[in-house]
């Protein structure tokens, strides 16, 4: 069952309220929380080839999982505590990536947009 960005951010919310975290939450201690979990989850792939990396997935996919939502509860909440709209936000910078990356020059490259 797929839940929108605010019924998430909600139980995120209420779950923060419900053991008074507020108060720890800044702005900068989000994103190192945020930081810190992102390179938990690189921790998974560390010094492993493409397939290792692939097979690190199946094998420990709960772990991966947490990780995962691990960082997306701390976007999510930052997001929230500075009144972003994180759903708007997202299609803003897939609009603007458009732009740098049209279709036409970007299909099937990795090169950066001013390497187009």
């Amino acid at each position: 069952m797929s839940r929108s960005i605010e019924e998430v951010t909600e139980a995120i919310r209420q779950f923060r309220d419900e053991r008074d975290w507020l108060q720890f939450h800044n702005p900068k201690d989000m994103a190192t929380a945020l930081s810190i979990e992102a390179s938990e989850l690189l921790e998974h792939f560390l010094w492993k080839s493409k397939e290792e990396s692939q097979a690190r997935c199946e094998t420990h996919r709960e772990a991966i999982s947490e990780e995962i939502a691990d960082i997306g509860c701390y976007l999510f909440e930052l997001a929230d505590n500075l009144g972003i709209d994180l759903g708007e936000a997202i299609l803003e910078k897939i609009q603007k990536n458009a732009h740098k990356y049209p279709v036409e020059k970007a299909r099937g490259s990795h090169a950066k947009y001013n390497e187009l």
